[in-house]
């Protein structure tokens, strides 16, 4: 049995190319629009995460408290 030889610096490459693709796919999706679809885009992620902020639970709380 004689294993596949696997050139490192090859996958490394493949890997950076695709990281980078990706990552241009979404710079093209966030650069490719008018300024109105950014600014709703931005008011939308703003109010979710104030939504989500006032979900937090608290931890402190139970660990002060005897079970």
């Amino acid at each position: 049995m004689t294993a596949e030889i696997v050139n490192l610096n090859k996958y490394r490459k493949d890997k950076a190319r695709a990281e980078k693709k990706a990552k241009a796919g979404s710079n093209r999706a966030r650069s490719g629009r008018r300024k109105g679809g950014k600014a709703r885009d931005d008011r939308d992620r703003s109010a979710h995460e104030e939504s989500l902020d006032g979900k937090v639970l608290d931890d402190d709380r139970s660990k002060d408290e005897p079970a």
